[in-house]
């Protein structure tokens, strides 16, 4: 990725997760199940994170592709405009001959 900063977790990193056990420690289950929300929404975030990676990307092609486009269109432009000024020219012979130049 573009240097983007990285996760210092992954969700299986915190669900194999163990903690030790004090003298008074904390309600295991209590724990595991504030625990499996949190891999829920940090699965969810990382999945949304990486759509909008996706997106970011696929949007700097487009602007790149756009902008090669837009410096294109005048070379053309300039060549429709010089054919379109060359039979103007002969146009103007063919009606008007010799006239034009007298």
């Amino acid at each position: 990725m573009n240097g983007e900063k990285r996760l210092n977790l992954t969700a299986k990193e915190i669900l194999e997760k163990d903690f030790k056990q004090g003298f008074r420690g904390y309600d295991q289950d209590e724990v595991d199940k504030f625990l499996d929300l949190i891999i829920k929404d940090y699965e969810n975030f990382q999945k949304e994170f990486d759509k909008v990676i996706q997106e970011n990307n696929r949007l700097r092609k487009e602007v790149q592709n756009t902008s090669e486009q837009t410096r294109r269109v005048p070379a053309s432009s300039m060549n429709i405009n010089s054919d379109i000024l060359q039979r103007l020219s002969n146009l103007e012979k063919h009606v008007f001959g010799s006239k034009l130049y007298d």
